[in-house]
């Protein structure tokens, strides 16, 4: 089995030692490297290749937007790294900046464990994976910048989540979701895992996976990521 490969580049020690062993511990991941700052994460990059770069957005030496621009810059070998951003940071600024720079993928830092290395695999999967804390600001812009939001290399990733939303399917009929799934797709949205839907809604973890299923059907889904986009944009959830 072909693992994903991960670097990191995070100045914090303890928060990168806490992705290390997040994404570690599964066994479709592997963490190639580290870098505590800007400078030594692009060494890392061109020397390791990896899957997938994620980048603390606040570096010592560079904002991770600019890291990120950057590592998209990068010559024809390296171009297919993805960049997932981690932060604390879910201002309106940050999150657009972010994506205009080119990231496939934002999440903020205090990310369910369990989520981050499915945020992982969405990412390099080549969706992005939208922080449902910060999905209601792509969502704004698109909605207001819609001529801005064009598939380009600067917006690539809140476009696919939302190319695929035509104008006909903003409005879904809530009758289409039974009472069950409605609440398993408000637990989507608010980015709890299969494990805890289970134990919030006191169901099996096997039965919330068909509800899952069942609301990706019904919602024309790829991922849970663009169900959640897609049920904030329609109004099932708020």
């Amino acid at each position: 089995m072909n693992k994903i490969r991960v670097a990191l580049i995070e100045d914090h020690d303890l928060t990168r030692v806490g992705i290390k062993i997040a994404l570690q511990q599964r066994e479709d991941i592997e963490v190639v490297g580290e870098a505590a700052n800007a400078a030594d994460g692009i060494k890392l990059l061109k020397t390791l290749h990896p899957d997938i770069a994620i980048v603390d957005i606040g570096l010592p030496d560079k904002d991770g937007i600019e890291l990120t621009r950057d590592v998209k810059a990068l010559a024809s070998g390296e171009e297919g790294v993805k960049v997932l951003i981690l932060t604390l940071r879910d201002n309106k600024e940050a999150v657009l900046a972010a994506f205009a720079a080119g990231a496939d993928s934002y999440c903020m830092k205090d990310i369910k464990f369990d989520n981050l290395p499915e945020a992982v695999r969405v990412t390099y999967n080549g969706n992005a994976w939208i922080d449902p804390a910060i999905a209601r600001i792509v969502l704004q812009q698109a909605q207001q910048n819609p001529l801005k939001m064009e598939m380009t290399s600067e917006t690539k990733a809140p476009l696919q989540n939302s190319e695929k939303i035509g104008s006909e399917e903003d409005l879904i009929d809530p009758y289409t979701l039974t009472e069950r799934e409605l609440e398993v797709l408000q637990l989507i949205v608010e980015g709890c895992s299969n494990a805890v839907i289970a134990e919030r809604l006191y169901i099996t973890v096997g039965t919330v996976k068909t509800h899952v299923r069942n609301i990706l059907n019904k919602l024309c889904a790829d991922d849970r990521t663009q169900a959640a986009v897609r049920a904030l944009r329609s109004g099932l959830v708020g």
